[in-house]
């Protein structure tokens, strides 16, 4: 677990400077003092309000003790094994089985399903997948990954301000324009890839947190392989339109291989499930 906010750590203190290096080739060090204060700005926007936004965007509807009893006390019996205050629950009427968890902190937590996860696990299963979700917002997770994704956005909009306008020093002198071209191409690629790396490590933590939660990694590990063998034949059509939400799921809603992977938001199921049978075996159940 320390690994993995170890190298959490580190690939946010990359894509922040990387996030600089652009300011400072397109506008010298006042442009970069510029840029970081307009990541800050995203970033306390999206602090405060990209949960409602996700939520809006898949057209959640929230579910209660009496509209959906059985998922209701499910995820408030685990949000007490987890310690974490109760989460609001939605319901997503889409067919691809999936799930996520969204919310500032703990105390401001949501957690959605979709209709097809519902009917695609069975009970033992759904627990593992919804103590994954709990491990997100218990490792506050929803924050780092809303964090690099803001940052990444924000470095693609200062790249394409420097393709139209070029860039200019502290003195005013224009910019190398071999330098400007290859931070504008490259800046924007470079802080996806940082960021999908942030979001595969921050879904091995959830795994093993969840694992913890629920006590039986061996469900999660069924519910992803169940998740896997249906989710790429099901479309999740709010997931193509705005792509950044791809990395909340529990699963990669998206389609992708080859070099794609780089841009993966998600761990091979593969090695996900290998890790989790590893985990079973530490706690004596395999």
């Amino acid at each position: 677990m320390f690994g993995n906010w170890l190298k959490t750590g580190l690939l946010m203190a990359a894509i922040v400077a990387l996030f600089g290096v652009v300011g400072a080739v397109i506008g010298g060090q006042q442009g970069m003092l510029i840029a970081l204060l307009f990541g800050g700005l995203t970033n306390l926007w999206a602090y405060w309000f990209s949960d409602k936004m996700v939520l809006s965007m898949y057209h959640a509807q929230e579910v209660d003790e009496l509209t959906s009893p059985y998922l209701f006390r499910m995820v408030r019996e685990l949000a007490q094994r987890a310690g974490i205050p109760m989460p609001k629950v939605y319901i997503i009427p889409e067919a691809q089985p999936n799930a996520f968890a969204t919310g500032r902190n703990p105390e401001h937590a949501a957690v959605a399903v979709t209709t097809g996860i519902l009917e695609l696990l069975n009970e033992r299963e759904l627990r593992g997948v919804l103590a994954h979700e709990l491990a997100h917002i218990k490792n506050r997770d929803i924050l780092i990954s809303t964090m690099s994704a803001t940052v990444a956005g924000a470095i693609s909009a200062l790249a394409n301000f420097g393709m139209f306008f070029g860039g200019r020093d502290e003195n005013g002198q224009p910019t190398n324009p071999i330098l400007l071209l290859l931070v504008v191409l490259l800046a924007p690629i470079a802080a996806m890839i940082i960021q999908m790396a942030i979001s595969r490590t921050r879904e091995f933590g959830a795994d093993a947190g969840g694992a913890a939660i629920s006590g039986d990694p061996l469900a999660l590990a069924s519910a992803l392989a169940k998740i896997e063998a249906y989710v790429q034949g099901i479309p999740l059509p709010t997931a193509e339109m705005h792509p950044e939400t791809a990395q909340m799921m529990i699963a990669n809603p998206l389609r992708g291989g080859g070099v794609m992977r780089l841009f993966a938001t998600h761990p091979s199921t593969e090695e996900r499930i290998a890790r989790l049978q590893a985990i079973a075996r530490q706690m004596g159940q395999v």
